[in-house]
């Protein structure tokens, strides 16, 4: 396997009870052995996509001064502006070659949600900058949604097993800008080797290349999308979730080669994350004698909270 491989959104929904067994099956089966996989016919649609890449990159645009007004000490990076080289993959003291802006989730009135989220951060230079945003949020979050039902029957769960704990969830929509490389990175790189904290992730299509996946072997391969597709792989929340059933699989941005120095790259993943109360522990049915119960129960919200301070988002 020398990319990942290529589902169809459509086939689930189709109506016809072997399309929709057909994505399951594939969905899944890939969520096992790669834990990556190429998503068409979504939710977010071409116009969509286009404003808000459009609206990213003037944000990025503004001067620096201008930005960090939106970086808002206390929320941990939350919500808002996260400047050049804050984050670092666990494990590394390097920080990433990026800048980044977070939107979080504006719960509907009936969510009935125990726990608060911090209000979005309003850019007042684009008037239109938070409103394709969390369009845009929607829309992956609602495609999210989908992709998890598959995953429920894939484990034999009930389909709509997950539907409350993802709807009005803790998720966040991260456009992300890495900037030209001016001078030889000591160490870094655009995004060091990392596996997501999240259920899963929604990519999409960057502007550039660089994402690779470390396969089972131990070979990294390029992850290539066509131009309508989502990327889309397993968090270590759904991988601990299910007792390793589905692999959350270590993944990075690389520098590109030196005669593309010159050249940004922006990207906007959402990883999208349950309500803090919802249990991780290990589902009954991925536990049995050869795969025993590899994980301690935790709920969500602790467990994000863990690996925000080994990132360094958080201080402890």
């Amino acid at each position: 396997m020398n990319n990942i491989p290529s589902v169809d959104l459509a086939d689930f929904i189709s109506g016809d009870p072997k399309r929709k067994q057909k994505f399951v099956d594939e969905i899944g089966k890939a969520y096992e052995e790669i834990g990556f996989v190429a998503l068409k016919n979504h939710f977010l649609d071409n116009d969509l996509e286009e404003n808000l890449y459009k609206e990213v990159k003037t944000f990025f645009d503004l001067p620096l001064e201008v930005k960090k007004k939106y970086e808002i000490e206390g929320l941990a990076g939350q919500r808002g502006y996260i400047s050049f080289g804050k984050e670092h993959a666990k494990g590394k003291k390097e920080g990433d070659l990026k800048e980044f802006w977070h939107f979080g989730q504006e719960p509907a009135a009936d969510a009935n949600l125990t726990e608060e989220y911090p209000e979005n951060v309003q850019v007042a230079e684009l008037k239109n900058f938070n409103k394709v945003g969390i369009e845009a949020y929607r829309m992956l979050e609602k495609t999210g949604i989908y992709v998890l039902r598959a995953l429920a029957l894939y484990i034999g769960l009930e389909e709509h097993y997950f539907d409350h704990w993802a709807s009005n969830g803790n998720s966040i929509l991260r456009p992300i800008h890495y900037p030209p490389i001016t001078e030889e990175p000591k160490g870094a790189v655009r995004a060091g080797a990392h596996g997501d904290i999240n259920l899963i992730t929604l990519l999409m299509g960057a502007s550039t290349g660089g994402l690779q996946v470390l396969r089972k072997d131990g070979e990294w391969i390029d992850a290539v999308p066509q131009e309508d597709e989502l990327v889309i792989n397993v968090g270590d929340m759904l991988e601990r979730h299910t007792n390793n059933k589905l692999r959350s699989t270590i993944h990075r941005v690389i520098n590109p080669p030196k005669d593309q120095w010159d050249k940004p790259r922006y990207s906007i993943p959402f990883f999208m994350h349950p309500r803090s109360e919802m249990r991780l522990d290990c589902l009954e049915e991925c536990i049995d004698e050869e795969n025993p119960k590899q994980y301690e129960d935790i709920t969500a919200g602790d467990f994000l909270h863990q690996r925000l301070v080994e990132i360094g988002l958080l201080k402890k």
